[in-house]
């Protein structure tokens, strides 16, 4: 429960340092820098080292995987269709297309499904969003932002992306066999949990809801499907056709269904898709899931 209070609270903050004159403005870029650079790096040394490697993963890893190519097919058909910007398309697709699976994820599933539980959504999360906001989020943000990239120029920007440096870095040692010394995970879990605190009141700090915005019909089109559509996708294809069962089934699902992942909103935002928008399916994305995700819950023990 305090996880999800400090969501709301760090959120509220970044909304009030809006109102300090004396704060200094876009405070917002270096706070984003430092969870590309520090949080997220520290938090892959952390946790993949530890994952251990089994058939079940393939469930976890394809709500990360499948989703995002289900959101890219998904917001760039419609949205060719429709006349959408190539920077709508991208921000859509990003931020609907990743999903909060660990820090509202992860005090969501402790809590319903206790410590069994927390490990797939930590498969979920590691080799699954994470790696995707990194690669093929990355992808999307270089494509949609100028309309045309070459493939060296992305291919250096995911290489040299420090998250995904740190992960190339974690399966290595993974792979081996080997985990960092004690005191070097603990550096590492101290730096990861900043994660949750900065990225919000990044969020927070960008904020800004204008009831005659025109982004209106775009944020109710992306929180549908993030929250809608999605769940649905992985409970059609997990239940009923490949008729799958089990605690690593049901937390997937579950984790499908959360709302959309703040650093997600940062990748976007970073590359200038759309950042009020952005920052609004967080913003209103994640207390509209703690209203979603009991529905989903009590879908999944009825069925």
């Amino acid at each position: 429960m305090d996880s999800i209070i400090m969501l709301f609270l760090c959120l509220a903050l970044g909304v009030g340092l809006q109102y300090v004159k004396s704060f200094p403005k876009n405070p917002h870029l270096t706070l984003n820098q430092f969870v590309i650079h520090v949080s997220l790096p520290a938090l892959a040394l952390f946790y993949i080292p530890k994952i251990k490697l089994s058939p079940e993963l393939l469930y976890p890893l394809g709500i990360a995987w499948v989703g995002y190519l289900f959101s890219f097919v998904f917001f760039y058909s419609i949205g060719k269709r429709m006349g959408w910007s190539n920077k709508l398309i991208g921000c859509l697709t990003i931020t609907a297309g990743l999903g909060n699976t660990s820090f509202v994820g992860f005090p969501v599933i402790q809590a319903l499904y206790g410590e069994e539980g927390l490990k797939t959504a930590i498969v979920v999360d590691q080799p699954g969003s994470f790696v995707v906001m990194a690669t093929l989020g990355v992808i999307t943000a270089s494509l949609f932002s100028k309309g045309k990239a070459e493939p060296k120029v992305i291919a250096q920007k995911i290489l040299l992306f420090p998250p995904f440096v740190a992960f190339l870095t974690a399966c290595t040692l993974n792979a081996l066999g080997y985990d960092f010394i004690p005191d070097l995970q603990s550096v590492f879990q101290k730096l990861g949990n900043t994660v949750t605190p900065i990225a919000l009141l990044s969020v927070g700090l960008q904020l800004k809801i204008d009831r005659n915005s025109q982004h209106w019909q775009f944020l109710r089109f992306g929180l549908f499907f993030k929250l809608i559509l999605t769940p649905l996708l992985f409970f059609v294809l997990y239940k009923v056709i490949l008729k799958a069962e089990g605690l690593a089934v049901d937390v997937s699902i579950m984790e499908a269904a959360m709302a959309p992942m703040i650093t997600g909103t940062i990748l976007s935002s970073s590359y200038g898709l759309k950042p009020k928008l952005s920052n609004m399916m967080v913003g209103v994305g994640i207390p509209l899931s703690l209203l979603t995700l009991p529905i989903w819950y009590y879908i999944l023990n009825w069925f």
